[in-house]
């Protein structure tokens, strides 16, 4: 897998839509930078899995706290 990953990569891992991913970078949620002349937005692999590992980490102390 190549170390940084598009926004629509990032909405195929996610299982989201582009609108979505989009919305998760531009809210700062999900860590990215933009690149080129046209800024288009980059996520390093490694900020997604850290991004999914803290989401089960969530969902998992909501069920504790229930």
């Amino acid at each position: 897998m190549p170390r940084f990953l598009t926004l629509a990569d990032v909405a195929e891992i996610l299982n989201v839509s582009a609108a979505q991913a989009y919305a998760l970078v531009r809210s700062g949620e999900v860590p990215a930078i933009q690149v080129g002349g046209r800024g288009q937005w980059r996520v390093e692999e490694q900020r997604l899995e850290d991004y999914i590992s803290a989401k089960y980490a969530e969902t998992a102390a909501r069920f504790i706290d229930a």
